[in-house]
């Protein structure tokens, strides 16, 4: 097969995972990274056995695909130029800042048949990826995603940084549009957002309980699933899911007795796993896994999340100037 030309736009913590990925592909030349930093970018050109470029255009005429891991603000200034370079991408969520830009990228690249994709990790999560068989009519889904603090990610809020994972797979588990959005959430650490809660209401009466913070002391990371006859858990950390079924038979306390399936998958690499989709794409001309509309969808909720968890702050912070004067 014809060696797939690759490069990574941005090397910083995430991008340098996505370097050491592609140099240990078969069928797949690390051709170069990119990256302001001169340091960084050398150093991990100097790991990866590849090219260091510290301006991006110049990697682009020698690759047939990039990762795209820089910070959000910049995803539709370097996705537009990789386009025009009739580069395929993968673009790391959230995908672009605005839904306008998300919209041009989109209609950019279907107009070059270029392929688009959006790095919603958690999609290749092999518990995620294992309940399909077993979801049925989920009516109500509990998710929680809690995280340390670290210095990273912190140019947009908790809702982008996090909550977009969880908003993306239960949008691909409930097929109903949104009727309702109720949110709370609050700064801690940052100026902006570190702890949000929101509850996605369903068209079709489906309801899902979102929170997500990274101020927490230590890492949590599962959703619940419940639907007629059965519950399912997504330990996306550990890599495990349950499913609990309950039978026919009759337990003392007349609940119906529960036959409960786990699977573990610990051995999984879900980002090499994602790439590695990403590239057969590439090589077989295919829509990707997480297409630019399933990651504009995403994006789309999680602003309206942004945007009421807003509207209540500035209402709270007039309140209190209101009962304060």
């Amino acid at each position: 097969m014809k060696n797939i030309k690759v490069g990574v736009i941005g090397v910083g913590y995430l991008g340098r995972f996505h370097a050491q990925k592609y140099s240990a592909l078969e069928d797949v030349e690390l051709v170069g990274v990119a990256d302001k930093d001169k340091t960084q970018g050398e150093n991990v050109a100097r790991e990866c056995n590849c090219l260091f470029f510290q301006n991006y255009k110049e990697l682009l005429p020698l690759v047939d695909a990039v990762s795209i891991v820089v910070p959000t603000i910049s995803h539709f200034e370097v996705a537009s130029h990789c386009i025009d370079a009739d580069t395929d991408m993968l673009l790391e969520k959230p995908m672009t800042a605005t839904l306008k830009e998300a919209d041009k990228l989109i209609q950019m690249s279907k107009s070059k048949k270029l392929l688009l994709q959006v790095g919603h990790l958690e999609r290749f999560n092999p518990a995620v990826q294992a309940i399909e068989p077993f979801l049925t009519s989920p009516v109500f889904i509990e998710s929680n995603r809690i995280a340390t603090f670290k210095n990273r990610g912190v140019d947009v809020d908790v809702v982008l940084d996090l909550m977009i994972h969880d908003i993306d797979i239960i949008l691909t588990i409930i097929k109903s549009p949104i009727k309702e959005i109720h949110t709370v959430g609050a700064p801690v650490v940052t100026p902006i957002t570190d702890i949000a809660n929101a509850r996605l209401i369903f068209e079709n009466g489906a309801t899902a309980n979102v929170t997500v913070s990274r101020i927490s002391i230590s890492n949590k990371r599962n959703m619940r699933i419940f639907q007629p006859g059965s519950y399912i858990n997504i330990d996306f950390g550990n890599k495990k899911v349950m499913i609990v079924k309950l039978s026919d038979v009759l337990m003392e306390s007349g609940m119906p007795k529960p036959d409960i399936q786990t699977k573990a998958f610990s051995d999984t690499d879900a980002l090499r796993s994602e790439i590695i989709s990403f590239i057969e794409h590439v090589r077989d001309r295919t829509k990707p896994v997480v297409s630019g509309e399933e990651g504009r969808r995403a994006l789309d909720i999680a602003l309206r999340v942004i945007e009421q968890i807003k509207e209540h702050q500035q209402l709270d912070l007039f309140k209190n100037m209101f009962n304060n004067a």
